[in-house]
């Protein structure tokens, strides 16, 4: 094969890659919260919940990081959560890790800075998820994840304790 042929052959290919490269690149990630997970799946057996990593509507290893963020006996903690990877791509498994007493939230991230999601998901009194929240806002026509700051989420925290303060006889 004639070198200008092999050129012209990697040229075509290095094109490929590189849009091939920017197509999975465009757009941001999606989080979602499955529970109960399934007791008859080894892998999350146990689990609290499920998360599941999405790029469009592709389910994606993209990784979660998340905080148990709460108020117990007045005070804040936060604690950071591990998560098990499952036998299903772009699934990953969250065990129980924070306390039961007190009022919490966890904080659950996937993607990276400014193209990340947030999940926030509200424990019951109950120790059961009471509410699942992905911020979003609208930009050109598309609800895509809003940035979730530490702010947001003492807000988030203090809004609940006084509304579980007002609802006790």
């Amino acid at each position: 094969m004639p070198i200008s042929s092999l050129r012209r052959a990697a040229g075509v290919a290095l094109s490929s890659l590189v849009l091939t490269a920017a197509a999975s690149s465009f757009g941001p990630p999606w989080i979602s919260i499955e529970t109960p997970p399934n007791p008859f799946d080894a892998a999350t057996r146990g689990a609290f919940l499920i998360v599941h990593t999405f790029h469009h509507g592709e389910a994606v290893a993209l990784g979660v990081t998340g905080t148990a963020e709460g108020i117990v006996s007045g005070a804040r903690r936060s604690i950071p959560l591990a998560f098990d990877t499952t036998t299903h791509r772009g699934s990953y498994a969250l065990r129980k890790q924070w306390p039961s007493e007190g009022l919490w939230m966890l904080v659950l991230r996937t993607g990276e800075g400014s193209g990340g999601v947030t999940a926030l998901v509200d424990i019951g009194a109950e120790g059961t998820v009471a509410a699942v929240r992905v911020p979003t806002r609208r930009s050109g026509g598309w609800d895509v994840p809003q940035q979730v700051s530490a702010r947001d989420i003492d807000a988030a925290l203090e809004a609940r304790a006084s509304r579980s303060v007002s609802v006790r006889p």
